[in-house]
């Protein structure tokens, strides 16, 4: 009995790795990368490798036509029978002879012109006949470093070692997946991910995934961070040239025209390249097109190149996209990358309606056990042959791996990272126990040494213990901060405890207690960096702050999918602070405003009365359309730009040291980013608060305004904040109205402007609005360029703004660095 299930499994075994495999070369015996090799009228296909190598593996027995395309080629077919067992058919392609058309003298009759005049009237026909589909989808990511710099600002490169050659060049990532694709246009999916790899990874959990690889060029627009034309949208005349090449026929003697696609200006999201179309049916037959990243508001990327490849079926009369690769070059500051996607498409049906809860919020899903399949499985199931070197990628990183999670390594790398220098004093040290997940560290004070006018210069150290479960992906800190105020001469400390507890609904929970130092706008909105410099050097004092001496515990988490809680209950003692310093780096007859936002001449009389209160708030959050992806250690979350985001909050003040510091406070949000296709992204951001039994709460708990005064940004989004406002101007225990509304054109106005369009910016206008009852409406309107910088670093962005209020009130230019937000 155990025989006969040992030859039963040797064959099962036998039958899952038979294929249909072989080599495409051209004339010349070269090997021709990325042909479509399909199964003639099925949607079983394939494509080759690097080396010109494919495998095929067909459902069942039986007599089938091969067909190899690939573009400028003839189009070569064989007749094989296939048993079950591995059979070995080889391929050599010829060059395709182009039909070329008649000269053109006049340009009105351009024949390229009409070919894609009814492509584009044929679009949303031909669009339909794919528009519900099943199929199998293989995904390939490879990313490479060429010619690594052996230094960085002085400092090594050497992460990357034991993964490159002598070059210091060779492949960093390397990830397959296969899965079920379920489909309906324009944008409903449902995809079970079966089998998912990563090079040197044993979890395996790839993202690659066919949401991603989902250009359609029916569509007007296609997603690669800027929306690029189609050469077929509704408005492709006004991007693009067209010139025709010539023609060819298929195996079936359609004929196929060849069309060159020539932007009209190289500075807008156009392609550049060829499109092939379908004469009669004018449904595309592949496409391989070309634009640089500047032309997609990404300096980073040299280059992206994408081609697709359509075979037809004549049971079903339909063209559909079985292969599709997208090859990218980038470079900054010396470090150079290209790389490659390998998509295949197979096995389609086009069923005629699908059940009603066939999609749901869960778009992506991983199969139990998707990430441990074994060499076996891939061996059998892989449509695109592994390359030498990706064969190699993978064991040489197998070996790494395993030499990386080994005691022994861990430990010496340890040692090495945790030896203690002297400066270690100042700037910081961290010693980790990798093997066990765990780390302490001490944040030294020559990243958190600031100066404000209340506490002088300040120093703060820190300490911090973190133990991680990466296996589950949580996590804990516990640590204490311990600051000193050298003008106030007075030494605060604080201890907190943060956890994640689980990743399916990301849920956390966080204790707090101590002595702080606070702006009185819990948003912060002046960086404390920023604040030093507007103090020592321009003799500005903008940072209003109290003391709070208080303990925190606060809970969030996702309920449902789409709605997030966040509960916190606060004690604390608030206490008002006075200016201590008046140091100054620069010389002026100017003097410091006092620390009473309300009072900035009165240096005497303090913002409030020292008192105690308990903070309740519950605030939900409603993501409309929220959509996720699932795998076994938690859930991703993915925005949905079609419906606005509403956040509800409820907070109280109670128990207050006196009665009337008692309150209730209630806000709503309404906020959203809107993508206007290729005209850029528009985005809002709406709020309305009131307060109830509130006439006479301390200031620290009015409702405060994010105002700017220093004519810098400091880091955060433009779309909830005042740029010309004083920071307490308008600060309220009443009701507020307050809108935010910004235009980014994405290049769409500048790219059309002639010099400008040399400078690859973007146009940004806004609007802002803040209504309070006995108070007149502030406005303030902007306008002012993005994506700034020297060639590919572009990190500035420069606004102008004017404000009115009962008339003018004043303007002012607005300076944004992108690194900020990443500093403080």
């Amino acid at each position: 009995m155990k025989l006969y299930y040992s030859i039963a499994l040797l064959f099962l075994f036998t039958l899952s790795n038979a294929q249909i495999k072989g080599k495409i070369t051209d004339t010349k015996g070269q090997p021709v990368p990325f042909a479509n090799i399909y199964i003639k009228d099925t949607y079983i296909g394939t494509t080759s490798n690097d080396n010109g190598n494919f495998e095929l593996s067909p459902r069942q027995n039986g007599t089938y036509t091969l067909l190899v395309q690939y573009l400028g080629y003839k189009t070569e077919k064989q007749v094989v029978d296939y048993s079950g067992k591995t059979i070995v058919v080889d391929f050599i392609l010829k060059e395709e002879e182009i039909q070329l058309n008649e000269v053109v003298i006049d340009p009105k009759a351009n024949p390229a012109n009409a070919i894609i005049k009814n492509a584009i009237a044929n679009r949303k026909s031909n669009s339909a006949k794919t528009s519900r589909y099943t199929c199998d989808f293989y995904s390939r990511g490879l990313f490479r470093v060429k010619n690594l710099p052996k230094t960085f600002m002085g400092q090594k490169v050497d992460f990357f070692d034991e993964v490159i050659d002598s070059t210091r060049s060779g492949i960093l990532y390397l990830s397959e997946t296969v899965s079920k694709l379920t489909f309906q246009k324009p944008d409903r999916m449902k995809e079970v991910i079966v089998a998912s790899k990563v090079s040197g990874k044993d979890n395996g959990f790839s993202f690659n995934n066919a949401a991603q690889a989902n250009f359609d060029f029916y569509e007007n627009y296609i997603d690669l961070n800027a929306k690029a034309i189609s050469p077929i949208a509704d408005n492709a005349f006004a991007y693009y040239r067209y010139k025709m090449e010539g023609s060819f026929a298929d195996e079936n003697n359609r004929e196929i025209n060849k069309i060159k696609v020539i932007p009209r200006r190289t500075s807008e999201p156009a392609f550049e390249g060829y499109i092939y179309i379908v004469e009669e049916s004018y449904a595309i037959y592949a496409v391989d097109l070309t634009i640089k990243g500047v032309q997609i508001q990404n300096p980073a990327l040299n280059s992206l190149s994408l081609k697709q490849s359509f075979s037809y079926n004549n049971a079903t009369k339909v063209w559909s996209k079985n292969t599709q690769t997208l090859d990218f070059e980038a470079g900054i500051f010396g470090f150079n990358f290209n790389g490659r996607f390998t998509y295949v498409y197979s096995n389609f049906e086009f069923p005629d309606k699908f059940e009603r809860k066939t999609f749901t919020a869960e778009v992506l899903k991983f199969e139990e056990n998707a990430n441990k399949k074994d060499d076996t499985f891939w061996n059998s199931i892989r449509p695109v042959p592994l390359t030498n070197e990706e064969t190699s990628d993978y064991v040489k990183k197998e070996l790494i791996q395993t030499k990386h999670k080994s005691k022994a390594y861990l430990d010496s790398i340890d040692k090495k990272r945790n030896k203690f220098g002297f400066m270690d004093i100042i700037s910081g040290y961290t010693y980790s126990n990798s093997y066990k997940k765990r780390s302490f560290t001490y944040d030294g004070p020559l990243f958190s040494t600031s100066f404000n006018t209340v506490q002088g210069w300040k120093a703060q150290i820190g300490f911090s213990y973190n133990q991680r479960n990466e296996d589950k992906r949580t996590y804990y800190t516990i640590g204490s901060r311990i600051n000193y105020g050298f003008a106030e001469q007075k030494l605060r400390g604080s201890v907190y405890y943060s956890q994640k507890l689980e990743n399916k609904h990301n849920s956390f929970l966080t204790l707090s207690g101590g002595s702080y130092v606070n702006q009185f706008n819990p948003s912060n909105p002046i960086t404390e960096n920023i604040n030093s410099i507007s103090s020592l050097f321009f003799k500005n004092n903008f940072m209003k702050l109290y003391e709070k001496n208080s303990a925190t515990i606060s809970f969030s988490s996702e309920v449902t999918n789409g709605i997030r809680l966040n509960a916190s209950v606060d004690y604390g003692e608030r206490k008002p602070l006075f200016n201590n310093s008046f140091q100054a780096s620069v010389k002026s007859k100017d003097v410091y405003s006092s620390n009473n936002p309300l009072l900035p001449l009165d240096e005497l009389t303090p913002a409030f009365t020292k008192y105690n209160l308990v903070k309740t708030n519950l605030t939900a959050r409603f993501d409309f359309g929220q959509k996720y992806w699932s795998r076994p250690d938690g859930k991703f979350n993915i925005g949905n730009g079609a419906y606005p985001t509403l956040t509800l909050t409820y907070e109280k003040g109670l128990a207050g040291s006196d009665k009337k510091y008692n309150y209730d406070f209630v806000m709503a949000r309404i906020n959203q980013e809107l993508e206007l296709g290729n005209k850029g992204n528009l985005e809002y951001n709406f709020k309305a608060g009131k307060f109830f039994n509130a006439e006479q709460i301390a200031f620290p708990d009015f409702k405060h305004f994010n105002g700017n005064q220093t004519h810098v940004n400091g880091g955060g989004t433009y779309t909830n904040v005042f740029n010309n406002l004083p920071y307490y101007s308008a600060s309220t225990n009443d009701a507020f109205v307050e809108f935010h509304m910004e235009h980014n054109d994405q290049g769409f106005i500048m790219n059309k402007i002639p010099l400008l369009n040399k400078i690859n910016a973007q146009l940004v206008v806004g609007y802002h609005n803040l209504s309070i009852p006995h108070r007149t409406p502030y406005h303030e309107f902007t306008v002012g360029l993005d994506n700034l910088g020297f060639k590919k670093f572009k990190i500035l962005r420069i606004d102008y703004i004017r404000s009115y209020q009962s008339g003018y009130v004043g303007d002012a230019i607005l300076f944004g660095l992108k690194f900020l937000d990443m500093v403080e």
